[in-house]
């Protein structure tokens, strides 16, 4: 546990940040959290107010105080509001480190976190153990979106309608290294999967990889694959949040790569903003590591628009409708926008139709989901009815956390509606283009 001296110090660096909120109120009028409760504990500005006052309120009711902390979603609807540029995340991010350091993990999260978490082999043993119990529970939940549900795990999941987990990683099936010689692109590229691809979406992995290769990158999978630490740091977990960035500087720094590509949002946002400026109890040596690597990390829809420079695929008749959803940490957190929706362009015989408030907060928030599910559901209902009245045939995103909340979302209501991420929607295309696109794509990487 964080002792008064230390926490004392550690409060004080957040004394820069917190001083440039001025109260305006445009964090309310964004916040989906304070559109479902309206309560002003739950808008950015309230729990700044209560960071501000964190050292007494800690004294006087540390729990009260991590209760408050804990319900928001992290999405980054405030920060990019904010008109004086409070970073708001990261604030929210330090506060609950220092309150968890103060009261200690609860023994249930100390131990997964620590005990399972912060070691892919033992976390990939427990996802293993999990994926091997799930199907005598659990039964299809809709056909068209391959969920399933449990009325005997609802005690521990609701009534959920989830995805499965997969029985082995991805990352164990198609590891490798770089190619001896470079190939076409002469682009070499680490491939990131993220945890939620790697051992539920393995899809995504596969239509990303797939894209790489059709443009003739040279791309690296590593064997290993810690998650990128966001979960545990959520969780107020500064020690398992450190040492997952530490064992992923470890693996990545030795390699001679030009950028890290991932298909998660989360992840691609985390490793650009969130290792750099909630790093710093690392070495010196390891943080300039992560420097590096953050500096090199693309989102892969952003890769592949912006540095491979994708092209439109050759039109079809046999066309579907597409509509968008934004994930909060794409479009609130780096700004990518426009780079999903012409890659989904791209593809052969596919139209976007934009839905109602394409960029509002989905609600599932990680542990958000877990913790506050009816809460989660309500401020998720808007999507579904969003994307419902577009009438498209697909609902393509950037975020694997969101695919999975979208899922369950329109599984409960009975749409028949594909859900998939941007890049598959791409690969798809390459998939039916055949050797004529091919000659296309050697094209493209020609005029790069």
């Amino acid at each position: 546990m964080t002792g008064v001296r230390e926490l004392a110090g550690m409060l004080k660096e957040l004394e820069k940040d917190l001083g440039r909120c001025n109260r305006c109120g445009m964090c309310q009028a964004v916040c989906p959290l304070y559109v479902e409760t309206q309560l002003e504990a739950d808008v950015a500005r309230g729990k700044i107010v209560l960071v501000e006052n964190l050292g007494k309120e800690i004294l006087d009711n540390p729990k009260a105080v991590k209760q408050r902390l804990d319900r928001c979603l992290l999405c980054g609807s405030c920060a990019a509001a904010c008109p004086a540029g409070v970073p708001v995340l990261e604030v929210f991010l330090k506060a609950r480190a220092i309150i968890t350091g103060y009261l200690g993990l609860s023994p249930l999260k100390k131990a997964f976190l620590r005990g399972f978490f912060s070691s892919p082999e033992r976390f990939d043993f427990l996802l293993n153990s999990m994926a091997g119990v799930q199907g005598p529970f659990s039964k299809s939940a809709n056909k068209s979106t391959g969920s399933l549900c449990s009325g005997l795990m609802s005690p521990l999941i609701g009534d959920r309608n989830f995805v499965p987990i997969v029985r082995e990683a991805w990352h164990k099936k198609n590891s490798r290294g770089f190619e001896k010689t470079a190939q076409s692109s002469g682009i070499r590229v680490v491939f990131y999967p993220g945890c939620l691809v790697d051992r539920i979406l393995p899809q995504v992995a596969d239509a990303a990889l797939s894209a790489l290769d059709f443009h003739g990158v040279d791309v690296f999978v590593p064997s290993r694959v810690p998650c990128c630490g966001i979960p545990a740091l959520g969780a107020g977990d500064r020690l398992s949040f450190e040492t997952l960035v530490a064992r992923n500087t470890d693996i990545l720094a030795g390699l001679d790569y030009d950028f890290l590509v991932t298909p998660c949002a989360t992840c691609a946002s985390t490793i650009r903003k969130i290792w750099p400026s909630v790093s710093g109890n690392l070495p010196d040596a390891t943080s300039q590591k992560l420097f590096e690597i953050s500096a090199k990390t693309r989102e892969i829809s952003e890769f592949l628009v912006d540095i491979i420079g994708v092209k439109p695929l050759q039109r079809v008749e046999d066309y579907k409708t597409v509509t968008y959803h934004d994930p909060c940490h794409l479009k609130k957190s780096l700004g990518i926008e426009k780079q999903p929706r012409m890659l989904i362009e791209a593809a052969a015989g596919c139209d976007i139709v934009e839905m109602k408030e394409p960029d509002r907060c989905c609600g599932m928030g990680g542990s958000f989901n877990i913790e506050h599910y009816e809460l989660s559901k309500r401020i998720g209902r808007k999507k579904m009815h969003s994307i419902a009245e577009t009438g498209a045939d697909m609902v393509a995103t950037g975020c694997p956390a969101c695919m999975l909340q979208i899922t369950d979302l329109l599984s409960g209501a009975g749409y028949a509606v594909d859900v998939c991420h941007a890049v598959e929607v791409y690969a798809q295309s390459l998939a039916r283009a055949g050797s004529d696109e091919k000659r296309l794509g050697d094209q493209v990487i020609g005029d790069v």
